[in-house]
């Protein structure tokens, strides 16, 4: 554990907790005289991540740090990831939810574990799939459905 990057992190987490909170304040509330509208559900995320962060920091800050190895950074599992994730985001629209997202994943899993493709196949088919249905079928709401190529 660096405890130096933990303190940095847990300042930096801290003030995106505060402006979540700041920022959710000046979206409207509910009109209908309820206390649950749009600006509470950021507004707890903020609080949450500010919460969190405060641990953080006096987690960092009661620990002694440990005069261990330095583990080596792997960078390529990284950059693999974050490539996936920008073919993800220029690929959602035109692929559409489903395909793209299950892609997606199963990259993500095979970079951190190779070895258990059939369980990143049924994971990522299984999540993509059930997260599709119930937004779109049981939540009512909109995700790029399946592309024009394959209807």
């Amino acid at each position: 554990m660096d405890v130096k990057f933990d303190r940095f992190a847990s300042v930096a987490f801290l003030a995106v907790g505060v402006l979540f909170m700041i920022a959710s304040r000046k979206l409207s509330s509910s009109s209908y005289g309820s206390s649950v509208g749009p600006d509470i559900f950021p507004f707890v995320l903020g609080l949450v991540l500010a919460a969190l962060s405060i641990r953080l920091f006096y987690e960092a800050y009661r620990s002694r740090r440990q005069e261990s190895s330095k583990e080596k950074l792997e960078y390529k599992p990284f950059i693999i990831i974050f490539i996936s994730t920008l073919i993800y985001i220029l690929t959602l629209e035109t692929i559409g939810y489903v395909i793209t997202t299950f892609l997606f994943l199963f990259v993500c899993f095979q970079t951190m574990e190779r070895n258990k493709w059939v369980t990143s196949l049924i994971i990522s088919a299984g999540f993509s799939g059930i997260v599709y249905f119930l937004f779109v079928n049981v939540l009512k709401g909109t995700l790029p459905g399946w592309p024009i190529w394959f209807s």
